[in-house]
């Protein structure tokens, strides 16, 4: 009898790639193991560990990204790429309040890393990604990076460069259902996680309404696990419901 909690991924051969060195990106790289165990691991961030399988990775450096595309070759089959990084404050930048706090410097950052740096990671490790095999291709999103759930304002930055990593990726998964018609590529929202990146915004945030890494991890494998290529293109929430574009 089939064991009903089983993976859907267990028979899966190939590779996945984590990229992004944050709370949630450590992890999926806990997690994938049990769930996907004929997949051989890899991770990149921009400062990598000193394990088996990690690779440099700054999404803003055209080098970085050009090297990666030159070892494709070893990453074939990529049957999961799950994209965690993001940049949203740290040195010369913070979300801005006021339209008179945005800068020149700090939008071309943002959408460096959280805009352009998703789209050019896919056409990196297009050739990697198969044509006639089961994927999934996730990218992590924000809720403010919706236009029609934007109700408070602010965060200029952060909200567009995730608003364009949305059409951007959201284009890809159009020309992917011609061309890899068996990938799903799912914009993720991954809730308000107890990281670096959300820890200076969480005060008005009830503690119930802050999960952990470990547990934003897991709605998303488990969600993953589900979807279909008919669903790609989607922009979701950690609980699965779709946002607004």
């Amino acid at each position: 009898m089939t064991d009903p909690h089983a993976s859907s991924w267990a028979g899966w051969q190939g590779h996945a790639l984590v990229v992004g060195a944050g709370g949630i990106g450590r992890a999926l790289l806990q997690q994938l193991p049990a769930r996907a165990p004929g997949l051989q691991l890899w991770s990149a961030a921009r400062i990598p560990g000193d394990g088996p399988r990690q690779l440099r990775l700054d999404l803003s450096d055209d080098r970085d990204l050009a090297a990666l595309a030159e070892r494709a070759a070893a990453l074939t089959p990529l049957r999961l790429l799950i994209c965690t990084a993001g940049v949203l404050h740290g040195e010369g930048l913070e979300p801005e309040k006021r339209l008179a706090r945005v800068r020149r410097a700090s939008l071309e950052r943002s959408f460096a890393v959280n805009a352009w740096g998703p789209l050019l990671l896919l056409q990196a490790l297009e050739a990697a990604i198969p044509r006639d095999a089961p994927s999934h291709v996730v990218s992590f999103s924000a809720r403010v990076g919706s236009i029609g759930d934007n109700r408070l304002g602010g965060w200029y930055a952060y909200r567009a460069a995730k608003a364009a990593q949305n059409q951007l990726l959201r284009t890809v998964a159009l020309e992917w259902r011609r061309t890899r018609p068996q990938t799903c590529l799912t914009l993720w929202h991954p809730g308000t996680v107890a990281t670096d990146l959300s820890a200076p915004f969480r005060g008005g945030v009830a503690p119930a309404g802050v999960l952990t890494p470990e547990a934003s991890a897991a709605c998303l494998l488990n969600r993953l696990e589900r979807r279909s290529p008919e669903d790609s293109g989607a922009f979701l929430a950690w609980d699965g419901q779709p946002i607004p574009w």
